[in-house]
């Protein structure tokens, strides 16, 4: 188990002082990042061998939003792995230890120079921690589309300030365009998030918004495939 602490502070929050659901998946995805730093093994190998990991999908449940100036702590560990994926928990706890975010996660192991996927040997996944399952609601990570036709919104340009280390659109900024793009007001508790094909600097991503029984799923695409699936729902 790997951990990170936090504080709420000012430009993590927004105008209602409550921490964003933006500045929560940073904390999350950066200490998913950390995490191998705990791994030495796993670090090596990838290093050795030019490989990343990146996000395939992730699910957010929202147990209470956190306010200004809380003190937080974000753990992440490692449930199951697989030659060229991983699985993974990451929580954000409140100072009493008790989850204010719980989520879950599947990474693929993949090449930096081709973006394709590539396998950890044995030994490696046999040095890896492998800790107990947490406790939360597992959705599939695949989300299925309504066959109807959804609503097409004017395109959102990848700018310079939206791209990691990884030369893609951060996993992140997918979620916060998303979100500029619902009601006024819309409130959900659940979020499910399926990454296809990185977007990357100064792409234009299409939006298509669909209105489910409990909530909006909204697709950003490319100009021919889609690039993410982001599900916001209520319980």
């Amino acid at each position: 188990m790997y951990k990170l602490n936090y504080k709420v502070t000012t430009s993590a929050c927004d105008s209602n002082g409550r921490l964003k659901l933006y500045s929560a998946l940073q904390m999350l995805q950066d200490c998913s990042e950390m995490w191998i730093d705990s791994e030495p093994v796993v670090k090596h190998f990838f290093e050795e061998n030019g490989m990343t990991q990146l996000l395939v999908s992730r699910q957010v449940e929202i147990v209470r939003v956190p306010e200004f100036k809380e003190e937080l702590t974000v753990s992440t560990s490692v449930y199951d792995t697989k030659p060229m994926f991983g699985f993974r928990n990451t929580f954000i706890y409140d100072a009493a230890g008790n989850p204010c975010y719980r989520t879950w996660s599947m990474g693929a192991f993949v090449d930096k120079s081709n973006g394709k996927l590539k396998r950890i040997d044995d030994a490696t996944i046999a040095s890896l921690n492998i800790e107990p399952q947490l406790e939360m609601t597992y959705g599939d990570r695949r989300i299925i589309l309504p066959k109807e036709d959804g609503e097409r919104l004017s395109p959102i340009k990848v700018l310079r300030a939206d791209i990691d280390y990884n030369k893609h659109l951060n996993n992140a900024n997918y979620v916060r365009m998303a979100m500029e793009l619902l009601p006024e007001g819309f409130d959900f508790s659940n979020l499910r998030v399926e990454y296809r094909v990185p977007a990357k600097l100064y792409d234009s991503l299409f939006p298509t918004i669909h209105r489910i029984e409990n909530g909006i799923i909204v697709v950003l695409s490319l100009e021919n495939e889609v690039s993410c699936i982001i599900e916001f729902t209520k319980f």
